[in-house]
């Protein structure tokens, strides 16, 4: 019988794709075992605030989901999740990216976890739609669907199995592997970063999300959504290149599609990756 009352959905979710899988994990965690009460979910988003510092104790159990940015768990979700502490509770890590790779992200984010007091029991990597992915260049559109969402499910319950039998073994997120991806489509996507990044050494452009004047309706949505404040109401059509992180929220929030984002990997990102991965977990 399960032991824990409480689940903690904690998350950084920009676009919103992070914060899907989380709750599709959460879910699959609250179903009722065979005995016993029901657990209660909590959300925590740090998309939009820090964390105050808060310790997570007692009958509790924490699912921590954040995005991958270039192979990592995105900075500013670990600056966010570091105002949380556990004190040895268990913990379902998650990461989330754009069909490429997710590399050492779980690793990092479990490695994380058990810095901040938790105990990572399991481990999963699911792919979201890409923050670089427009019609024009599609990367992983419309992920999480239901086939992603369906399979965060069946691994919180998974997860949920594994606590009732009592076995809290912590989860080796090391040895969760990405799956394959064609060999010509790494080689052209190796090639292409080599250029791109002597063409940036020779003449460095920094690629932002832009506004435009003619179309935006100064509405306020693209600063509301933006996680690092780097868009001023009132001012919406600029992005301060200091704070932005390049999530592309504002991109995707826009109702009026005034705001785009033009960047070399897009289209590069959409041409070598478009066979769907599968998500990969461990217990």
């Amino acid at each position: 019988m399960s032991v824990f009352d409480l689940i903690h959905k904690i998350y950084f979710s920009p676009t919103g794709t992070t914060r899907k899988v989380a709750e599709a994990i959460a879910k699959g965690l609250k179903a009722p075992a065979s005995e016993g009460s029901e657990p209660v979910v909590r959300s925590l988003d740090l998309t939009h605030r820090d964390a105050a510092e808060e310790l997570l104790a007692g009958e509790t159990l924490a699912v921590l989901a954040a995005p991958v940015y270039g192979g990592h768990v995105a900075p500013e979700a670990v600056r966010r999740m570091k105002g949380i502490r556990g004190s040895g509770t268990p913990a379902v890590v998650a990461v989330v990216y754009g069909n490429r790779a997710f590399e050492h992200a779980a690793e990092e984010l479990a490695r994380l976890a058990e810095e901040q007091g938790f105990r990572p029991i399991a481990a999963g990597a699911f792919v979201g739609e890409h923050s670089y992915s427009t019609p024009e260049t599609p990367i992983a559109a419309g992920r999480p669907d239901d086939r992603d969402l369906a399979a965060a499910e069946a691994f919180g319950e998974a997860v949920r199995r594994k606590i009732d039998r009592g076995d809290l073994t912590p989860v080796d997120a090391a040895r969760l592997k990405d799956r394959r991806t064609p060999l010509l489509s790494l080689l052209r996507f190796a090639r292409f970063v080599l250029r791109y990044r002597r063409r940036q050494k020779k003449h460095p452009v920094r690629y932002l999300p832009e506004g435009d004047a003619a179309r935006c309706t100064r509405c306020g949505r693209c600063a509301a959504v933006c996680p690092v404040g780097a868009i001023a109401r009132g001012d919406e059509t600029r992005t301060d290149p200091a704070r932005c992180i390049r999530c592309c929220a504002c991109v995707k929030g826009c109702p009026v599609g005034a705001r785009t984002f033009r960047t070399p990997y897009a289209e590069a990102l959409a041409r070598n990756f478009t066979r769907r991965k599968e998500p990969v977990t461990r217990l």
